[in-house]
């Protein structure tokens, strides 16, 4: 179960967004490499969404049918206690972040900058600045979720 911050380095690296990582690794590589229109079923069911689940007690469930290579449509649970990363480190990636808070409460540090979110509280920001979430108090925070171009990441890499 790795990080959030682990998650992302990983797809950063691999260049993969993070939605390559609900794929179905059982099915035959033309299925997995099927683009978006071509999909059959436009409806994603409550009760078949793709998951996965994090170290810190962050939950991620896709909420469309099929994986998308310019947006990420997340239903997002953070439990009691969960973080993104450590207190003193942040992360970033590429794209552009859309939140929705549903119910519970989240802490947000953007930079510099920290906020509080509630029910009913939205938020965006460029995922390329230093961020953190985490939960507030002793309800679990429920979001929806929306990264924009995941692959616009403008950071230079550097080889070896």
């Amino acid at each position: 179960m790795p990080s959030v911050g682990t998650l992302y380095a990983i797809a950063n690296q691999l260049e993969l967004v993070v939605d390559d990582l609900f794929r179905d690794a059982n099915a035959p590589r033309a299925e997995r490499a099927k683009p978006p229109g071509d999909a059959v079923n436009p409806i994603q069911r409550a009760n078949d969404r793709k998951t996965i689940r994090l170290a810190e007690g962050v939950r991620w469930e896709r909420l469309t049918p099929h994986p998308d290579p310019e947006v990420e449509f997340l239903y997002v649970v953070y439990e009691v206690g969960a973080e993104s990363c450590d207190k003193d480190s942040l992360i970033r990636h590429g794209g552009k972040e859309y939140a929705y808070m549903m119910s519970g409460r989240l802490g947000l540090k953007i930079g510099f900058e920290e906020f509080e979110l509630g029910p009913g509280d939205s938020i965006t920001f460029d995922a390329q600045m230093p961020h953190r979430l985490w939960t507030i108090g002793k309800k679990p925070a429920e979001t929806i979720w929306v990264v924009y171009n995941r692959h616009g990441d403008s950071r230079t890499r550097i080889k070896p």
